[in-house]
């Protein structure tokens, strides 16, 4: 943990860095063909959308010894539709069984009583309305259009408006991979999926906020000086805000990871698995574009302004003259005297000797004048 706050404190200090922005061609291209996989996991997939947005019956069962693969069997022989079962940490079975009607749930109701060996009075039965799902969804849009405006006036403001669209940009990237994810990986889609989604907004924003408030102070009076250019100053701010944003990520994605693989894989708790994936891949997916999607494109934006491309010139002219300086001086040697030879035909040659004064030490013996 000392190297890792030592290699910050030298990041932060610029005593070392990397050249982030000078490779962002190369991040775009691996977000691009992200994003594309996302969205082609999207079209040929789809969403696993579960009950609550689709509608129809839920079904519980009390503590049982029926695998969830036989349990499957029995829900799609009794509806003669595809049953998501899952196995709760009390050993009972959820059982969930889309487009069913309340005559339909209660016939298939007692033929899973029949064949889990189970009394119809211990099974419980919900059943979900589709409008409910729609409901939720309309609401999810709105709350998701809503804060994107709201971001986009804060930041706006409170920085500039190509911050503004940079960070708009990052949003929409995390949001279509982790969307992607799901469609690939086949999760179900639940109102804590949702809630999930909308809840990384804000961790997605934190990072970037970081590294545009660092910039922000970085480039005040930038054009009064030609040392650096803007992508340069940027680069410093990412480079300065790196390890603080890693250690940051790092700390939430351990408790989500938690939810995820040990609720949800070990112990079997599914219902974790609907907010935890969106938390996790969200909070990844946050921490790099505020690094390396957000930031870059600030600076592909300011590099095309004027007086950005004046700064740049002017910095440019300046190295492009000190290295000319450094190779004038190359040529010379180190007490800076031309190493071309001499005319040495008329030089003097020996010590050289001052001429005596006159009548210095005249009459007297010690040689002393009065």
């Amino acid at each position: 943990m000392s190297k890792l706050g030592n290699l910050g404190a030298r990041l932060h200090r610029g005593e070392i860095s990397y050249d982030f922005i000078g490779h962002r061609k190369l991040w775009y291209s691996i977000s691009i063909l992200i994003t594309i996989t996302a969205i082609v996991g999207l079209a040929v997939r789809g969403l696993n959308m579960g009950i609550d947005f689709q509608g129809g019956a839920v079904f519980t069962t009390e503590k049982t010894s029926v695998s969830v693969s036989q349990a499957e069997e029995y829900a799609k022989d009794a509806s003669g539709h595809d049953a998501v079962v899952q196995k709760l940490g009390n050993g009972s079975l959820r059982i969930q069984i889309a487009g069913m009607d309340i005559k339909q749930s209660n016939q298939i109701k007692d033929d899973l009583a029949k064949d889990l060996k189970a009394d119809t009075e211990s099974i419980t039965a919900e059943l979900v309305g589709p409008s409910w799902g729609d409901q939720i969804a309309n609401k999810a849009w709105q709350g998701l259009a809503i804060f994107m405006v709201l971001v986009v006036i804060y930041l706006a403001i409170a920085f500039e408006w190509r911050m503004a669209i940079a960070a708009l940009v990052a949003l929409i990237h995390d949001i279509t991979i982790t969307v992607g994810i799901y469609a690939l990986v086949g999760f179900e889609v639940t109102p804590g999926t949702v809630i999930g989604l909308l809840t990384i907004l804000g961790y997605s924003l934190y990072d970037t906020v970081v590294v545009f408030d660092s910039l922000k102070e970085q480039t005040k009076d930038l054009t009064k000086q030609t040392r650096f250019t803007y992508s340069e100053v940027a680069n410093r701010s990412i480079n300065g805000t790196l390890v603080r944003s890693i250690n940051t990520t790092v700390v939430a994605l351990l408790p989500v990871a938690g939810l995820l693989f040990i609720g949800g894989g070990v112990l079997g708790a599914g219902t974790l698995n609907d907010i935890s994936l969106s938390l996790f891949v969200g909070l990844a997916a946050g921490a790099y574009s505020s690094i390396f999607i957000a930031t870059p494109l600030v600076a592909d934006l300011k590099e095309i302004e004027p007086q950005m491309k004046a700064l740049k010139k002017r910095v440019l002219a300046k190295r492009a003259q000190a290295s000319a300086d450094e190779d004038t001086a190359e040529t010379r040697g180190d007490d800076g005297y031309d190493d071309e030879p001499q005319d040495t035909a008329h030089a003097v040659v020996g010590p050289r000797t001052q001429p005596a004064a006159r009548g210095r030490g005249r009459g007297r013996p010690s040689g002393k004048r009065r």
